[in-house]
């Protein structure tokens, strides 16, 4: 069944995708960026290995975007103070990820090349890596594949199979199975998904698998750490400020409305709201949105001088700051969850907001923490954002125990980077 697979992947399936995103990326500027830079991704690793020692190790980390790049940056500094001299490559499927991943420990960032068969095998020519490592979810198959022949370690941290997942389903079944079985070690976030990736893997004991939870809360609580040390206010004192984080057009068409009319009966609402894409036509358009309610608004752009303007309603019109500004609010909704899937829900959490979302939340296992613990709650239907967000600006009781519920996550499932370093080691 394996070779079956090997040969329907490389003779009709990723052609046909390879295809498609290319008609795709005349479209799409981002796309577009992304398939550019594929197509220098075997001449950059050229240049770079050209360049070091060929008796380095070679770690190679691969985030799909930027909010897997969360999730390894952790992992990746970690090993590095463990091992200093070895090098680290990350490579990227968006340009999110690889335009905005920040950290010194990076040696070479690149965009991951094609998944043909040539080009994986030319670039683990290049490399000799001693060991690829995917984050969460975006693995290519001709990656794995080639990297199991050429007896080359792979591994998968924070690695999600959710009850009802299309893995586990027939059809998709025995191709995920024929990719999995032929990675070397897998750590799951939880034990849950540890038990749905064993029906995919099977008992034996190849591949190594374990549950070693989410090292992005790490990331987060140390962000977290080293801004808040002159934000130690209690959250009762901050300004009554609602904050917006990576909205979409679907949740846009609800969620101005509401505020707006809130705005009107609970004069002292202020509300920070960040577009998931903050182009100027985007802003534009929220801007008009709230125009239309009769509420004017500012666009915040700056990067360094972080301090809100009072204004009623403020756009913001740059990326990169959204964690820290959310230590200047009290509530947080976090876009995305009527659409594409909610976005990051544990900067806010760990900045002690109370977080509401949207029903497409079961990719992120932090979200469904925070639905547990009482931090987070999630609105099925549009119209329940008004009552959640009322009882949250009314009853203060209720507002701080959804507030330090949501910090509580944070704290209680800290280490996890930790243990997948020693084990990625170990392994």
């Amino acid at each position: 069944m394996k070779l079956i697979w090997f040969i329907s992947y490389n003779l009709i399936f990723y052609p046909l995708i390879f295809v498609i995103g290319l008609i795709f990326s005349l479209f799409d500027s981002k796309f577009r960026q992304g398939v550019a830079g594929r197509f220098r991704s075997q001449s950059e690793l050229k240049k770079f290995f050209n360049s070091i020692s060929n008796t380095a190790e070679i770690y190679w980390f691969h985030a799909a975007s930027l909010g897997e790049f969360y999730q390894v940056k952790p992992v990746l500094e970690g090993l590095k103070n463990v091992e200093p001299e070895c090098v680290a490559i990350v490579s990227f499927s968006s340009p999110s990820g690889y335009d905005n991943a920040k950290s010194d420990d990076i040696d070479l960032r690149i965009y991951m090349p094609f998944d043909f068969l040539w080009s994986v095998r030319r670039a683990l020519k290049i490399t000799r890596p001693k060991k690829v490592i995917f984050a969460s979810y975006d693995i290519w198959p001709n990656m794995v594949w080639v990297a199991k022949k050429r007896n080359i370690h792979t591994n998968i941290f924070a690695a999600r199979i959710k009850d009802g997942s299309l893995k586990l389903k027939s059809g998709f079944f025995s191709f995920h199975k024929s990719v999995y079985q032929s990675i070397s070690t897998i750590y799951t976030v939880a034990e849950k998904d540890y038990k749905n990736m064993q029906l995919i893997i099977g008992d034996s004991n190849i591949p190594v698998s374990r549950a070693l939870g989410n090292p992005r809360y790490d990331m987060v609580m140390k962000t977290a750490d080293e801004f808040t040390k002159e934000h130690q206010l209690s959250v009762l004192s901050r300004n009554n400020r609602i904050i917006i984080g990576s909205s979409h057009k679907e949740d846009d068409e609800f969620l101005i409305p509401v505020l707006s009319k809130m705005m009107n009966t609970h004069p002292d609402l202020k509300i920070l709201y960040a577009p998931h894409e903050p182009s100027k036509s985007e802003i534009k358009r929220i801007q008009s949105a709230f125009s239309e309610f009769g509420l004017q608004s500012s666009v915040f752009g700056r990067k360094k001088t972080l301090e809100l303007p009072e204004d009623k309603v403020v756009v913001l019109s740059v990326v990169g700051v959204l964690s820290r500004l959310y230590w200047q609010g009290k509530i947080c909704y976090i876009g995305g969850g009527f659409s594409t899937g909610i976005h990051n829900v544990m900067e806010p959490a760990i900045a002690r907001l109370p977080v509401i979302f949207g029903p497409n939340y079961h990719h992120a296992h932090e979200a469904e923490e925070l639905l547990d613990y009482g931090g987070g709650f999630c609105i099925q239907k549009k119209d329940e954002f008004q009552s959640i967000l009322e009882r949250l600006v009314t009853n203060e009781d209720h507002f701080l125990k959804a507030s330090y519920a949501a910090t509580n996550v944070i704290h209680q499932n800290l280490g996890s980077s930790t243990r997948i370093i020693r084990n990625l080691i170990r392994d």
